[in-house]
């Protein structure tokens, strides 16, 4: 059934929220936190919705199917900045370590979520009501 996720896959989904809270949260938090004077706005976003991912990625621990948007959010801006950030600077930078971490944080989302779960609930699945 479509609607059920295995033990192992949920693990897999925890396992990416923690590496979230963890690495992200270790990365965005103290620069947010020490940061002196006013931020560059673009910079400013960027770092708000980093700490903002690295926190809720705390609740995904307990909620992983709940919290299963904010993967696929995250699956989506990584393929978005590789497509048209990375792509159209290829041939003038072949790779750089920003570069290298988006891939693998696209393949990690796409092994990690569960793609049977999500085309039943959000793809096939009836939406709320508007009313």
């Amino acid at each position: 059934m479509s609607n059920e996720v295995s033990t192992f896959r949920l693990y897999l989904m925890r396992l990416l929220y923690l590496l979230n809270f963890v690495l992200l949260g270790f990365d965005v938090w103290p620069a947010i936190i020490s940061h002196k004077g006013t931020w560059d706005p673009l910079h400013g976003v960027a770092f708000s919705f980093w700490a903002a991912l690295s926190a809720l990625s705390g609740l995904g621990l307990r909620y992983p199917l709940r919290m299963l948007p904010l993967l696929l959010l995250q699956l989506f801006y990584k393929a978005v900045w590789l497509l048209a950030v990375a792509l159209p600077m290829w041939s003038v930078v072949r790779s750089t370590d920003l570069t290298r971490a988006m891939l693998i944080g696209v393949v990690l989302d796409l092994v990690c979520i569960p793609w049977p779960y999500v085309l039943a609930n959000y793809v096939k699945g009836r939406g709320d009501r508007w009313r």
